[in-house]
């Protein structure tokens, strides 16, 4: 286990549009891969690593998923009257996540291997550091088709570019939302200050990830999981 954890933020306020009819009566987080709701995976990890608070923001249908983690322990935060976006979210969110370091986490990704919180909170070092992202390499995502989003250097530093695609897991420094004027913003714009100042980081994942944001996904998932045995 990690020596020293953090809370984590989910996030579950997205329409799910690429679900097409699946999120249609559900939001996407509730959508089932091997029996249980893409949030509950997500919720596994967090718990597995100890972490808390556990805060969820949530828009569309938002009645369901808060009744589905009211009794998990989950605290969650009702964007309205629109989405904020993973910037604005978390901003929106700090009054219970606290101002220090926050770990962030989609709800549309399943993992086979290690734990990823885990692997960020041990190799997390706030001296030198603003963001660690976890970052998977292109032949180990699954359902995936991009030729990634991160270069991963030897010493972790990451440029944007080929290589690695992010995983949707962080631990991240909340000061800089500060900066944005925007109720509105995603965190591409905290990460692009982040590496101009030479103070994000990247991971590799030693497992293997499976994208479901969208239908074929979920399949994917369940045969990544089949041949793991998790």
């Amino acid at each position: 286990m990690p020596a020293q954890t953090y809370p984590v933020m989910l996030f579950a306020a997205g329409f799910g549009t690429r679900m097409k009819e699946l999120t249609q009566d559900q939001p996407k987080p509730m959508i089932k891969v091997a029996g249980k709701a893409l949030i509950d995976h997500a919720l596994a990890l967090s718990k597995a690593a100890d972490c808390d608070p556990i805060v969820a923001n949530l828009h569309y249908k938002a009645a369901m998923l808060d009744a589905h983690l009211k009794p998990r322990s989950v605290q969650t935060v009702i964007e309205t009257p629109e989405i904020l976006e993973t910037g604005g979210g978390l901003r929106n969110a700090l009054p219970l996540l606290g101002q220090g370091p926050v770990i962030t986490q989609n709800t549309d990704a399943i993992w086979a291997g290690p734990n990823p919180i885990e692997l960020l909170c041990r190799a997390w070092k706030p001296e030198k550091m603003d963001g660690l992202l976890i970052c998977v390499p292109t032949g180990s995502a699954i359902g995936h088709e991009s030729s990634g989003d991160f270069t991963l250097s030897e010493t972790g530093r990451i440029e944007r570019g080929p290589g690695t695609v992010y995983g949707g897991i962080q631990i991240i420094k909340t000061d800089r939302l500060h900066d944005i004027e925007e109720n509105k913003f995603s965190l591409n714009l905290v990460w692009n200050k982040m590496l101009e100042d030479k103070r994000l980081f990247g991971l590799s994942y030693p497992g293997q990830w499976c994208d479901v944001g969208h239908p074929d996904g979920i399949t994917l998932a369940e045969d990544m999981l089949d041949r793991f045995d998790v």
